[in-house]
């Protein structure tokens, strides 16, 4: 008995581990003919039944924090009405801003909603870093998905591969790169399925501190779990009205 309850907590610790992955956030702000809403109740429902929320302030702004990666359905209730049909896009370590958002019951009128992003295939992360990240869906779309070094190549003009395969960073040397999968520091990407990968991004300059001292860049990757895929498949659901 002590075996199956010893083998029950494992797996649903495991289960726990792999439906949490990468985070980010999603920032806005919540109008109401032209007037900051104070106390709109601003939340997105995740498909396994998980809530994150947040309350606008006195200047009707909000922020939705440990939101975990994909595409989602955002609402906003004000006293008893509610507005759906919001769909953001979380971004891994950094946030999605929907802008200014006017409220209408039922449906949405959005006065500016903007992806963080600085220029095609660069997003701000952390707030203020650009760096280079491509999702599963792009990654699906190149012709060298099949090659994770030549991918990782291709995202940004600072990163050279040499003769041994090793990747550099504005001529820094062979071994100062730092790779990371889920969070774990490896040695080397190695042979990767294109089809686990949920996400790349490259930092080849402004790292920030959780990665350590490197002045070599940073492969950060993230594998997709079976949350991830169920994820994106109900995004697709809901985008099709299903």
């Amino acid at each position: 008995m002590k075996k199956i309850m010893i083998l029950t907590c494992l797996i649903f610790g495991m289960g726990s581990a792999f439906g949490q992955g990468a985070t980010g956030e999603v920032i806005g702000e919540v109008l109401t003919e032209g007037q900051a809403v104070y106390g709109a109740h601003v939340y997105i429902d995740d498909v396994f039944g998980q809530r994150y929320q947040a309350r606008t302030d006195e200047d009707g702004r909000f922020r939705i924090s440990a939101i975990p990666v994909g595409e989602y359905e955002m609402n906003i209730k004000l006293m008893g009405d509610t507005m759906g049909g919001i769909y953001v896009d979380v971004p891994r370590d950094g946030f999605y801003q929907c802008g200014q958002i006017e409220f209408e019951s039922g449906f949405v009128k959005t006065m500016t909603s903007v992806v963080v992003s600085a220029d095609e295939g660069l997003k701000l992360i952390d707030g203020n870093i650009p760096v280079t990240t491509m999702k599963a869906a792009e990654i699906q779309e190149s012709a060298l998905k099949f090659d994770v070094a030549g991918l990782v190549e291709s995202m940004s003009s600072e990163i050279q591969k040499t003769e041994s395969g090793d990747l550099i960073i504005r001529g820094s040397r062979p071994g100062d790169m730092l790779y990371l999968i889920d969070g774990v520091k490896t040695g080397e990407i190695g042979a990767m399925p294109s089809a686990a990968i949920g996400s790349l991004t490259v930092y080849t300059g402004g790292i920030p501190a959780k990665y350590g001292d490197t002045l070599g860049g940073v492969i950060a990757m993230e594998t997709q779990s079976y949350f991830d895929l169920y994820r994106a498949w109900k995004s697709q659901q809901l985008k099709a009205g299903k």
